[in-house]
């Protein structure tokens, strides 16, 4: 017999995603069950995959989830739709195969000792694959900003700010493990260097942007590695974490 429908779990599986993802999916309206048994699962059939086969493919070309769904309402045609992520992948695939030639002619001119040319190394990157994102959320002055500031330093500065970055998610999780709560004065004083973190980039952080922020590492899929990392609940540690935070130290 042919199967019809599939357990959250099972797609969850399938998928390579989580099924906080697919109840987050659920949330927001972009990927309702098919049906939800007596014993409370989610279940989909044929449709709900495609559907979501579209939405990782438009997840995975950096479309935010808004416009996600408005693409999805604005194409019902199943046929029609994979048709435009194909092109769409194609294109992809030819940007990355630049950027494969770029890294290639780079390596060997180094090799040679010859003379890099800027318009080789760089061909193929897209450095404001998150303007659109940030500009909904935070404005275009925002954007500009942080832009401006990624792009005043240098490889070293960024390599050591993106370390900071992952050195700030170990450390909730390390407190977590410790025992100790969002608000003890451990979990603060990494909190506070989450904090400075996001001020380097020259981003006037208010108490409503930052607890709106840490929300977003319950809300947002992208954030699912803290829990796949420090384990499940580590995302509403940190969100808990800067909340306290904000209240204590941040003015709107």
């Amino acid at each position: 017999m042919v199967r019809t429908e599939w357990s959250i779990q099972d797609i969850a599986r399938s998928a390579g995603t989580t099924s906080r993802t697919l109840r987050h999916y659920d949330a927001v309206g972009l990927l309702p069950p098919t049906r939800i048994g007596s014993n409370g699962y989610r279940y989909y059939d044929e449709d709900s995959l495609v559907r979501l086969q579209r939405i990782l493919l438009l997840r995975e070309l950096g479309l935010g989830l808004p416009a996600i769904a408005e693409v999805l309402d604005g194409q019902r045609d199943g046929v029609a739709a994979l048709e435009t992520h194909l092109a769409l992948l194609e294109r992809e695939r030819q940007r990355i195969g630049r950027q494969i030639e770029s890294v290639r002619t780079t390596l060997q001119k180094l090799k040679g000792g010859e003379q890099l040319m800027a318009e080789e190394m760089f061909d193929g990157f897209d450095h404001t694959q998150f303007e659109e994102e940030v500009t909904q959320r935070w404005g275009a002055d925002a954007y500009r900003k942080g832009d401006q500031w990624w792009r005043s330093l240098s490889e070293d500065e960024k390599k050591a700010h993106q370390q900071e970055q992952v050195d700030i998610g170990f450390a909730f999780g390390a407190a977590r493990d410790a025992g100790h709560d969002a608000g003890s004065t451990e979990t603060q004083a990494v909190t506070a260097r989450l904090h400075e973190w996001l001020k380097a980039t020259g981003m006037e952080i208010s108490k409503c942007y930052f607890a709106g922020l840490g929300q977003m590492y319950v809300d947002d899929p992208r954030y699912g590695s803290y829990d796949e990392k420090h384990g499940p609940g580590t995302a509403e540690y940190i969100r808990d974490a800067m909340k306290i935070y904000a209240e204590r130290n941040l003015t709107d």
